[in-house]
């Protein structure tokens, strides 16, 4: 892996996961990726190429996953490339703001910029800034009712490596 902040990111992540719940992250995928563990092997968080926004998008997916998601291949979902209607457009913007919100908290926790993603390239501006409204007030909900313990632990794991180590 290329970049030093995701190899952090990973280290950190593996750090808090790897043993207390036999999940592991990696980078280098062409496309993320959840894969459940088994009695052998560990659950792996795979996140696109070496991208840091990638690896902190996908803990904030790992992080809001529960039990039985955690189980499935890709917590059950399935992705819908754009082109979408505008009712599928909606839906995924629905699923994304709070996980986007988790991910602008472990941005700001690295210090790297946070840029929420409506993943269609075809959204007006308009359409842009009010997601980005919707994806800042997650993350002020996310801080007002408190993290998952998950979270909580990676994003103060994350603080204590970039900002004081």
């Amino acid at each position: 892996m290329a970049d030093p902040i995701a190899s952090r990111i990973v280290a950190v992540f593996n750090g808090c996961f790897a043993r207390s719940h036999r999940t592991v992250m990696r980078g280098g995928g062409d496309e993320p990726l959840y894969l459940p563990g088994d009695d052998v092997n560990c659950a792996q968080v795979i996140f696109n190429r070496d991208y840091p926004a990638s690896a902190l998008h996908e803990a904030a997916h790992w992080c809001i996953a529960a039990t039985g998601r955690r189980r499935l291949v890709d917590y059950g979902y399935r992705y819908m490339p754009p082109p979408r209607t505008p009712r599928e457009q909606q839906m995924f913007l629905d699923a994304e703001v709070t996980n986007q919100g988790l991910e602008c908290l472990f941005t700001h926790a690295v210090g790297i910029p946070f840029k929420a993603s409506m993943d269609d390239l075809t959204c007006s501006a308009k359409q842009r800034g009010d997601f980005d409204r919707e994806v800042r007030r997650s993350a002020q909900a996310w801080l007002d009712r408190g993290l998952g313990t998950r979270a909580a632990r990676l994003r103060k794991a994350l603080e204590t490596e970039f900002r004081n180590g």
